[in-house]
């Protein structure tokens, strides 16, 4: 079975026992910080290491997560490091908080613009994204800024990607002058 579909399977049982105690958001915001957390690389090794026995990665978690996580995450954590699948945990992290935004229904969508947008403008975005039914009920929107682009903006949803740049406009126009047969006469 692929990790993905384990981290996923992992990630529903969690997100429905805190559903099911009514914790979904104190859950949500341990496993941010949580993600947080693996942006470093020695942690990350740690989780993933096989040399590591089980009974010291749990006393590394103890020591640094036990007193800062809810009782229900870290009791989970544990779980997964007993059973030996702590090296799922970076996986079921994303797999949780994707579907705790489906449960939510909320759309995550990154914007790359040439240069920085009013919140006027964004909102604007927004209005037009959920109006188009190509989102959810709220669309959480991560703005990036690449002055590369030229002009116009790059939307990402989920897996579809509007492209309306300048530079992907040059682009395409170069394209069809390269492929123009076309033969100056006088």
């Amino acid at each position: 079975m692929s990790v993905k579909r384990v981290a996923s399977r992992y990630a529903k049982s969690l997100l429905d026992l805190a559903v099911e105690r009514n914790q979904e958001e104190v859950v949500l915001s341990d496993i941010m910080a949580f993600k947080k957390a693996l942006e470093s690389k020695d942690l990350v090794s740690l989780v993933k290491s096989p040399i590591v026995n089980t009974g010291k990665k749990k006393e590394i978690f103890s020591a640094i997560f036990g007193d800062k996580l809810d009782k229900l995450t870290y009791g989970f954590m544990d779980i997964l490091l007993s059973k030996g699948r702590e090296a799922l945990l970076p996986e079921m992290v994303d797999e949780y908080i994707l579907q705790h935004k489906l449960m939510k229904k909320i759309s995550s969508a990154t914007i790359t613009v040439a240069a920085p947008m009013s919140d006027e403008k964004l909102n604007e975005i927004k209005a037009k994204m959920l109006d188009s039914k190509v989102t959810l009920d709220t669309v959480d929107l991560d703005v990036k800024v690449d002055p590369s682009i030229l002009g116009g903006f790059i939307i990402k949803i989920g897996d579809k990607l509007y492209d309306a740049s300048v530079k992907h406009n040059l682009e395409k126009l170069k394209k069809n002058f390269i492929n123009n047969d076309y033969v100056a006469t006088i």
